[in-house]
């Protein structure tokens, strides 16, 4: 039994924050921002929007794409490090918003790396006939936690979330099935230092800031993500040249080149959108994800690789035939 893409949505706040603005508010200069990173602007969230209220949007024109209703759904897995409350989880926010009165909904929390671990669970409950139609969000209001004093981090990250409708198929169990065909997962927790936010309810009883050593996510980044990948070529016997597209987690313009380069993986396969939404988290890869299908490059039947690298670390790579 496959998990097979139905449908994909995404929802980004209304604001627009350009790295012009931000020269005005911290010592930057767009010229800095793009050539280290690639990112052009990103979105802010404003009053009233939420991690939650913007996962609704994007799950509700998932299941529109998909030409389903809430009433199909079963299972809600959304990944998010910035969730509305310590608790509830965010996913049980989204499924009373929907109308969704059956089944399971709560959080996954991989940072980054997030989305790829969500899709990952959730075809789990699929491939064992626990779930049939299953909610994938990636959502993230990380201007939350930014210091934005801190000129390293705060232009790096936005707002946003992406969402997709697993449903289940039955396949061959070959590559040519449509779903997902394999997923890896990593994390390694000696890392915490280099990517984290220094609050908590538990250790500070604050939400805190995020702080990075850029440098150093930066050295371990392209190792690790295309350690996953291979492990995924692998399991499939697929290759680079075999992707239709290589969608990433949109996190540096450099890092996504890099490992693509190291793999062989062709330039004009690569769906980039850092330039438009920045680092949104869990949230990059289903708004890449939905940009890519809005403009007609995904296509049903394509070989579509995702990858991402998160705090903590965390890392994880799948590939899916769409």
């Amino acid at each position: 039994m496959r998990a097979v893409v139905a449908g994909v949505g995404a929802c980004t706040p209304e604001r627009v924050v350009t790295n012009a603005e931000l020269e005005k508010k911290v010592d930057t200069t767009d010229d800095w921002i793009v050539q280290r990173t690639g990112i052009r602007q990103r979105y802010i969230a404003g009053e009233g929007e939420t991690t939650s209220t913007l996962a609704t949007k994007a799950a509700q024109r998932a299941l529109e794409a998909a030409g389903l209703t809430a009433a199909d759904v079963d299972l809600i897995v959304l990944a998010t490090s910035t969730p509305d409350y310590t608790f509830p989880a965010t996913a049980t926010q989204v499924q009373a918003a929907l109308g969704v009165t059956r089944g399971a909904a709560f959080d996954v929390q991989a940072v980054c790396s997030g989305f790829v671990f969500a899709v990952s669970v959730a075809e789990k409950f699929i491939a064992t006939g626990a779930s049939a139609c299953a909610l994938v969000i990636g959502a993230e209001t990380f201007s939350r936690i930014l210091d934005w004093e801190d000129r390293t981090t705060c232009v790096l990250f936005g707002d946003g979330a992406g969402a997709i409708v697993l449903k289940a198929e039955p396949g061959q169990g070959t590559t040519d099935d449509r779903g997902v065909l394999t997923s890896h997962l990593r994390s390694d927790g000696r890392h915490r230092e280099k990517l984290y936010v220094d609050g908590g309810p538990s250790a500070t009883g604050t939400v805190g800031h995020l702080r990075m050593s850029g440098r150093e996510v930066f050295r371990h980044a392209v190792g690790m993500v295309t350690d996953v990948m291979t492990d995924a070529f692998a399991a499939t016997g697929l290759t680079a040249g075999d992707l239709d597209w290589f969608v990433p987690h949109q996190a540096n313009e450099r890092i996504i080149d890099a490992s693509a380069e190291k793999l062989g993986i062709d330039s004009k396969k690569i769906v980039k959108t850092v330039a438009l939404h920045g680092n949104t988290s869990a949230a990059s890869i289903p708004l890449a994800l939905a940009t890519a299908v809005a403009d007609g490059r995904i296509k049903r039947g394509d070989i579509v690789m995702i990858e991402a690298m998160g705090g903590g670390f965390t890392w994880g790579a799948a590939i899916l035939r769409w």
